[in-house]
């Protein structure tokens, strides 16, 4: 019986001699892959701000769907909340003029209760990231593509993207069919038990109305210690 385990929260800490990457804040780390919330917090407090988070990530998200926003990473100092968004169109959240960021900042404050500095990052390669990967691919499911044509559509727009390997992987009553089953594509090499190779991982829901198929992705983009000989990283 095969054990399955999340790529990022396998990777998500764990400290490798030879990576050092930084945070966006400057703040250097050893981390393959960095915490996507960072802050303290006492034990009253957690589980509020954990909801707190998780609340801001899905107003962003449900508002501004259609910017392709893979991550979210939040900051809290004692004073404001550091909202980091990553987008491949970051001019649909910013609007003109700002205007849309303004409103958004006026938003979030009234979720959190505070200052929020939101900041965008523009995503040079989304091909490449594994949750636009698959929201890709639900979203050309719902609009009754055919799945096997469209995974391997997207599968190879990724790997010509400049991925080092891609699998996306379905589940559910495929086509309509009265019975569940799973279907998947796989190129190149997706080695899940290095923990040095960088591999983003996403997951999203097509809802059909038939049911709900699930898609899950997985791009494996380059071994961490190749690509930080290759731009001669000095150490930390």
């Amino acid at each position: 019986m095969g054990q399955k385990v999340s790529p990022v929260g396998f990777r998500t800490g764990i400290k490798i001699r030879g990576i050092t990457n930084r945070t966006v804040s400057g703040t250097p780390t050893t981390n393959v892959i960095n915490w996507q919330s960072r802050w303290y917090a006492r034990k009253k407090e957690f589980g509020k701000l954990l909801i707190e988070d998780q609340r801001i990530r899905d107003h962003i998200k449900h508002t501004f769907f259609s910017a392709g926003i893979p991550r979210i990473e939040i900051e809290r100092t004692i004073e404001q909340v550091i909202v980091y968004i990553f987008a491949a169109r970051p001019g649909l959240i910013i609007g003109r003029k700002g205007q849309k960021v303004d409103t958004l900042k006026s938003e979030l404050e009234e979720i959190a209760g505070k200052s929020v500095d939101p900041k965008i990052i523009e995503i040079s390669k989304p091909e490449l990231e594994a949750q636009l990967v698959a929201e890709s691919v639900a979203e050309q499911l719902e609009k009754r593509a055919s799945y096997r044509r469209t995974i391997k559509k997207v599968a190879d727009i990724t790997m010509q993207a400049g991925a080092e390997g891609v699998k996306i992987h379905l589940s559910g009553r495929l086509g309509g069919a009265e019975m569940a089953r799973r279907e998947q594509v796989s190129k190149g090499s997706i080695p899940l038990h290095t923990l040095k190779a960088d591999i983003s991982y996403g997951y999203a829901i097509a809802t059909m109305n038939y049911g709900a198929i699930g898609v899950k992705a997985w791009v494996y983009r380059g071994d961490l210690l190749k690509k930080r000989e290759a731009i001669h990283v000095p150490d930390a």
